[in-house]
């Protein structure tokens, strides 16, 4: 009863293809069950010992966490995008969730955070917030691309007002201007649904003691704040800033190679440094954009910030690395003021940038 099982789990929207190792790896059983909470957890309590269990994430990741989470003793929802052993060999359901249980045997699976339950209000709120300004930024780039392929002039944001909609429309005919009256129609039904979910985010937002840290940052007001508040939902999960510049599309990527010789009969470090080959690919994208719009913003506007960026450049630092380093310490004083849960002071500036 105390030996450990390794449970490995395919998801897709209908089935989930297990297979469960024993300490050894020895397959000890596999199975195909309907994706219902109930056939799982009829499942997990016919297997004895204690249950490892990996998933990767997806779109049911989230929902399969909550059914299992307290009824396995170590749950593992891994990134996809790291699991390289899945894609060698033969491919089929059953053979991937033995892989993801012999990943997870070996202590391979690079995890995705989940558990956070008290920021899953301004979590959703945050995304349709997201999403419908997504949506309004694509729409306006659509309709602005009707109007220049035409060659009409509409430079700045007057195009989308409802006071000079009939004197843009009026310089096209047919189907290009019924198709201008579409996106207006798509627009207007937007903006009023955006500004409404922006409303119900910043409400919601205040009911966290964290909004007011954040928010006494220059410069990361109260959506900011919000979006980071529901992407990151706790500032726990992460040890360092090191990690949380990594999550956020920030940190930096060395490559070396052939690092010692020997010398003399002794083994030495070369003393080349390791070459950046840019920064992380894989991140979160929107709280990369979130850093880099402050960053932008902090540097063309007076401030601490301004004055910690016009420092990067008097020692000679290119302007788009400057504003790179500004992210990262804007990004490393968010992190430390949402931990030790206080308000930001000029004295934060003082802390390495790097």
């Amino acid at each position: 009863m105390n030996s450990v099982r390794y449970v490995g789990m395919d998801v897709h929207r209908e089935t989930i293809s297990v297979a469960v190792l024993d300490e050894s790896g020895r397959v000890r059983m596999q199975s195909v069950l309907a994706t219902r909470a109930a056939a799982i957890l009829d499942f997990m309590r016919g297997v004895r010992g204690r249950l490892q269990v990996t998933f990767e994430e997806g779109t049911y990741s989230a929902w399969l966490y909550d059914v299992l989470v307290r009824r396995v003793e170590k749950l593992v929802v891994c990134n996809p995008r790291k699991n390289a052993l899945l894609k060698s060999g033969s491919k089929s359901d059953a053979i991937d969730a033995r892989k993801l249980a012999e990943l997870l045997r070996a202590g391979l699976l690079s995890a995705v955070y989940h558990g956070e339950t008290s920021a899953l209000e301004v979590q959703q709120m945050a995304r349709s917030y997201s999403q419908l300004t997504e949506d309004t930024t694509r729409v306006m780039a659509r309709l602005k691309a009707v109007f220049r392929g035409q060659a009409v002039s509409c430079v700045g944001k007057r195009l989308y007002g409802k006071r000079h909609r009939e004197e843009y429309l009026a310089q096209l005919s047919g189907g290009l201007r019924r198709r201008a009256e579409h996106l207006y129609q798509e627009l207007d039904a937007l903006q009023p649904l955006r500004h409404a979910v922006r409303r119900e985010l910043m409400v919601e937002c205040r009911k966290h003691a964290a909004a007011q840290w954040l928010q006494s940052v220059p410069f990361l007001g109260p959506i900011r704040a919000a979006l980071l508040i529901g992407r990151v939902q706790t500032p726990y999960r992460f040890r360092s800033k090191r990690q949380f510049w990594s999550y956020c599309g920030l940190g930096l990527e060395t490559r070396d190679s052939g690092e010692y010789r020997v010398v003399n009969g002794q083994v030495e470090r070369r003393r080349r440094p390791a070459l950046i080959r840019g920064l992380n690919w894989n991140h979160n994208h929107e709280m990369k954009n979130l850093f880099k719009s402050t960053a932008t913003a902090a540097s063309a506007r007076e401030g601490v910030w301004r004055e910690f960026y016009l420092q990067l450049l008097a020692k000679g630092m290119r302007p788009e690395m400057a504003r790179l380093t500004l992210a990262r310490k804007i990004a490393a004083v968010t992190l430390k003021i949402w931990k030790k849960g206080e308000r930001f002071e000029a004295e934060h500036l003082k802390l390495p940038a790097v």
